[in-house]
């Protein structure tokens, strides 16, 4: 077994490419190198520098290796092809420009996430289902232009959330598509991810690796309160602190003999500047101390 640690953006407060409210990204870089990490995300596309060149020197002068970053769209809007298709080629450039090997995919959400407002319906139909499907299928074949891989992450208020969800997912997709499973969203939608990991270890090559506060999540589905201020309240939280037995899920991976990624990626929006960085040196200190990573 052999897990390859890393952080993201995502662990600073980084949801948006430009926000006020954001960490800095140097001040992220230098933190992320300070905490142990030596490799990371990109976060969403143009919060860190575009021009490949300019984003190789800030990585190399901090020692930091890139595994890729997300794409986020309704996989089910066939209308959205063209607009998608630019975004994904330019990401793709992007990563493979500076030595990353992996496109995240992910549904867009079907709720504000910060009023809870309904934007579409929480289930497609088979319609909408098929043209998800597809979707993530072409995106998987123009990714290989790039020579990336792509791995699908099922995250919480999109289509694909629920673990009936992912498993009808990994059956209907080819198998190039991979999964990045993240082990706190898939325990917020009453998943147990030791045990899907289990179960679909040969099509999982990433994880992302956070914890859910059961306290909070209890108040967040009795009051309904949207998904990022459920995020305000820290429902997901550090490793340590939270439901997910990552004792269980080292014990696993060693079973199945998992090598990949295992990216931390705990969401924090919005942060406080000085919020992030004792949690992840803490998170980095406690998972190489279990032995992961």
């Amino acid at each position: 077994m052999k897990v390859t640690l890393g952080s993201a953006p995502d662990s600073w407060g980084v949801w948006f490419p430009d926000d006020p409210h954001q960490t800095p990204y140097g001040r992220f870089l230098d933190e992320v190198a300070a905490a142990g990490f030596r490799w990371i995300e990109l976060g969403p596309y143009g919060y860190l520098p575009t021009d490949p060149t300019e984003l190789k020197q800030e990585l190399e002068r901090r020692g930091l290796n890139v595994t890729g970053t997300f794409a986020m769209f309704p996989l089910e809007d066939a209308g959205r092809g063209a607009e998608l298709r630019d975004e994904v080629v330019r990401t793709c450039e992007l990563i493979s420009e500076v030595g990353g090997r992996y496109l995240i995919l992910i549904d867009d959400v079907y709720t504000n996430l910060f009023s809870g407002e309904l934007l579409a319906p929480a289930e497609l139909d088979e319609r909408q289902w098929a043209q998800l499907v597809q979707t993530t299928n072409e995106i998987g074949e123009l990714a290989t232009q790039s020579e990336l891989d792509v791995v699908f992450h099922p995250h919480a208020e999109t289509h694909v959330e629920y673990e009936s969800q992912i498993e009808r997912f990994l059956t209907d997709t080819d198998d190039r598509i991979g999964l990045c499973l993240d082990v706190g969203h898939h325990a917020y939608r009453g998943g147990d991810p030791s045990a899907f990991v289990r179960r679909h270890h040969k099509r999982i090559p990433y994880l992302h690796l956070k914890s859910v506060d059961r306290v909070v999540q209890a108040r967040v589905d009795s009051e309904g309160i949207p998904f990022a201020k459920a995020v305000a309240l820290d429902m997901f939280v550090e490793p340590s602190r939270g439901a997910v037995d990552f004792v269980a899920l080292k014990g696993v991976l060693e079973e199945v003999g998992y090598e990949g990624f295992g990216i931390v990626e705990q969401d924090m929006y919005p942060a406080p500047f000085a919020k992030p960085f004792p949690i992840a040196k803490r998170t980095h200190d406690y998972l190489t101390q279990i032995g992961l990573g």
